[in-house]
């Protein structure tokens, strides 16, 4: 963690569904929790949609609303943390696509996903309020094509909000994404 990174910390998101707050506990998952902390106080997550939902599973969500702001961070990826956490209800937990490939994306888990925890994916922190919003997510468009018919990611890495906003309207998205004081939270 860098010297700005608080030991535990809590995070308020305002979606288009209402808010929910996750703790983050860098104990958890040190290098993820280090870099959640950076996109936030970037305020990358503003205008990101969720744009993989999927019910009984997770909520995914995580690419830059703006092609080039993804671009620059796409390209800073974290090393792995090892998996001390369990991806229970309401883990907070970074995606990847194979060893040491985490950058931006996220997922929230829908039910007990545990069989992740082999798989690598170590969870940072839990939805500790308005779990009830995160399962009110827009989840009609499924899984992302071309297995689903939900979006592509190539297609919102090049493209941004313009491409989900004309080809998947209903997604929800975040508005804002801010570290809560400790009296906050």
């Amino acid at each position: 963690m860098t010297p700005s990174t608080p030991e535990t910390y809590s995070i308020q998101f305002e979606t288009t569904k209402g808010s929910f707050t996750v703790q983050v506990r860098p104990e958890l998952a040190p290098l993820g929790a280090d870099r959640l902390h950076e996109l936030v106080v970037a305020q990358f997550f503003d205008r990101v949609r969720f744009f993989r939902v999927i019910d009984g599973f997770m909520a995914q969500f995580g690419i830059a609303a703006n092609p080039r702001v993804d671009d620059k961070w796409r390209k800073a990826r974290i090393a792995d943390d090892p998996v001390v956490g369990s991806n229970t209800r309401g883990a907070l937990t970074f995606a990847n696509a194979g060893p040491s490939t985490r950058t931006t994306q996220l997922f929230i888990n829908y039910r007990d996903n545990s069989q992740l925890d082999r798989l690598g994916f170590a969870p940072l922190g839990e939805v500790v309020s308005g779990m009830d919003v995160v399962d009110r997510l827009h989840a009609g468009y499924g899984e992302g094509a071309p297995k689903g018919n939900g979006p592509r990611q190539d297609r919102i890495h090049t493209e941004g909000n313009a491409y989900l906003e004309r080809e998947f309207p209903k997604l929800d998205y975040i508005h804002s994404a801010r570290i809560l004081n400790p009296t906050e939270a």
